[in-house]
C-alpha cells in the first residue's frame, strides 16, 4: 500500500490545509517534489504538519503586473486557484534550520478561500470535488499517445544532451512518466500551471508534447524515431 492510498475519496482529505506557495513549481497525483525547507514560516509549518495529517498544498502566486517575483513571495500575494495537496513521505532534519522533505501529490484541489489565522504562514479553504478522478490511479493511461510521447522525450533528451535511463522509462506507466516529467520540467509559471490544469492525462500529454516540440522547434532540433 503507497503512502497516498489512504485516500479514496475527496472527503478523506481536510476542507481547510497550509499551503507552501512556489512560484514556477506544481505537483501532480503520485508524482514526488522534493523540497529543502528553510524559512522560519515554513519550519513551523512542517513541525505542524508533521505532528498532524502530514498535508501539504502546493501552489502557485499569481502573475499579476508588479507582482514580487520571488520563488516564495512573501504577504498576502494573490494565488492562483488550482493547486495540488502532496503527502509529506519523506523527512529528513539537516541541522537546526533545514529540513530537507519529498511530497507525494495526491490530488488537486480548487481554493475557495482563505482562513484567517494567527499562524504565520497561510491556510486556505479548498475543494477537491472537481478533481476526483485523481484519487484513480492509471485512470486514461489507455488515451494516451505513449509512442508519440517518447518520441518528443527522446528528442528533448538528445538535443539537450541529456542522458536517461531509458529501459527505466520504457517500463514506468505512462501516468508516472507523464506527471513526473510535468513536476520536474523547466518550464515557466504559466507552461507548468497549463499541465496542472489538464482535465486529463490525455491532454496533459498533449500540452507537454507541445510545449517540447515548440522548444525543439525554436531551438532547431527535428524529431528522432525510435529505434
Amino acid at each position: 500500500m503507497s503512502p497516498t492510498d489512504r485516500y479514496r475519496r475527496p472527503a478523506d482529505l481536510p476542507p481547510r490545509i497550509p499551503v507552501f506557495p512556489l512560484r514556477g513549481a506544481i505537483l501532480l497525483p503520485r508524482a514526488t517534489l522534493p523540497l529543502n525547507v528553510f524559512e522560519p514560516r515554513y519550519l513551523e509549518m512542517l513541525d505542524d504538519v508533521m505532528a498532524g495529517d502530514r498535508l501539504i498544498g502546493i501552489i502557485q502566486p499569481a502573475l499579476s503586473e508588479g507582482a514580487d517575483d520571488e520563488e516564495s513571495p512573501r504577504g498576502p500575494v494573490e494565488l492562483r486557484s488550482v493547486g495540488c495537496v502532496g503527502r509529506v513521505t519523506s523527512y529528513q532534519e539537516l541541522d537546526h534550520a533545514r529540513r530537507s522533505i519529498t511530497l507525494t501529490g495526491v490530488m488537486r484541489y480548487d481554493v475557495l478561500d482563505e482562513a484567517m489565522t494567527d499562524l504565520p504562514y497561510r491556510v486556505m479553504s479548498v475543494s477537491y470535488d472537481r478533481f476526483a478522478n485523481d484519487l484513480n490511479e492509471g485512470l486514461g493511461e489507455e488515451m494516451v499517445d505513449r509512442t508519440n510521447l517518447l518520441r518528443v522525450l527522446r528528442s528533448y533528451l538528445d538535443a539537450n544532451k541529456l542522458e536517461a535511463d531509458w529501459a527505466a522509462i520504457q517500463r514506468a506507466s505512462s501516468e508516472f512518466l507523464i506527471n513526473a516529467l510535468c513536476v520536474m520540467c523547466p518550464y515557466g509559471p504559466e507552461e507548468k500551471q497549463a499541465l496542472l490544469e489538464a482535465d486529463d492525462l490525455k491532454r496533459r500529454a498533449e500540452v507537454l508534447v507541445a510545449l517540447a516540440e515548440m522548444e525543439l522547434a525554436s531551438s532547431g532540433s527535428s524529431g528522432t524515431t525510435l529505434q
